[in-house]
């Protein structure tokens, strides 16, 4: 076993006390999705988007949206606190352990979290018939690939803030717009030029696509490619910035 591996067993340790509530909110919120944009704001678009009904249009967006926002729940406070509150982590380096293997096993604990939430709204989609193809189990590792483009990236920001406040200001000025303007409820083309770009910069919009495209069983094209390549480009950038970020923290 890796040094990252027993990282991973401690969160998983610690989850074993709390997974019930994340449980049912993973399972509850989904529903609630679906009842209130799928069919209540969906009876109302009534040709659909791209020809395809609003429900079945709106899911994988959905999906990658709540994959990014665990991703990103899971990198702020609970990093806050093992660096700031319970400062487990300086008591995981004082153990035979190195920042990276401290990061890798918090983040394969995100990556979890992230697989389990998409899992479940990915089953409940299911149930109320939302999903058109069987390739709709690739939305599991492009959630992946979207939490590892996220997760390290937003604990490198929080390895970096003093006080907890700017972790609201993340949520409300970066991810809550992310989540708004990157394809997930209607099309980024029908903004304007500049948000368009930015839209595309963005790792969920890529996310976003891959997700709707496998979920109706359309043919990505070539273009897929790319956006896998952007989103692995997004991970590694965030892996370095986040252990060069772990060791200016945690190496005294």
């Amino acid at each position: 076993m890796t040094p990252s591996v027993y990282v991973l067993e401690y969160h998983l340790v610690n989850y074993r006390r709390t997974w019930r509530s994340s449980a049912f909110s993973s399972l509850v919120l989904p529903l609630l999705t679906m009842l209130g944009f799928g069919l209540g704001v969906g009876s109302f678009v009534t040709g659909g988007v791209e020809g395809v009904p609003y429900l079945q249009w709106m899911v994988p967006g959905l999906i990658a949206s709540t994959a990014a926002q665990v991703a990103v729940a899971e990198s702020t406070w609970p990093v806050m606190s093992c660096f700031t509150w319970v400062k487990s982590y300086f008591a995981q380096a004082a153990a035979p352990l190195r920042p990276a293997d401290i990061l890798g096993g918090h983040v394969a604990f995100m990556l979890f979290r992230v697989l389990a939430s998409a899992a479940a709204f990915l089953l409940v989609a299911f149930c109320f018939g939302a999903l058109r193809s069987g390739w709709s189990l690739l939305v599991l590792p492009i959630a992946l690939l979207l939490g590892a483009a996220l997760a390290p990236l937003v604990a490198a920001y929080t390895a970096s803030v003093t006080t907890d406040m700017y972790l609201a200001v993340l949520f409300r000025f970066a991810v809550l717009p992310m989540s708004l303007f990157s394809g997930v409820f209607f099309p980024i083309e029908s903004l304007p030029t500049v948000l368009h770009w930015v839209a595309l910069a963005l790792p969920l919009s890529h996310g976003v696509d891959l997700s709707r495209a496998a979920t109706l069983g359309l043919d990505p094209g070539p273009g897929a490619v790319w956006q896998v390549l952007y989103l692995l480009a997004w991970a590694v950038a965030a892996w370095f910035l986040a252990s060069w970020r772990y060791r200016r923290r945690l190496v005294i």
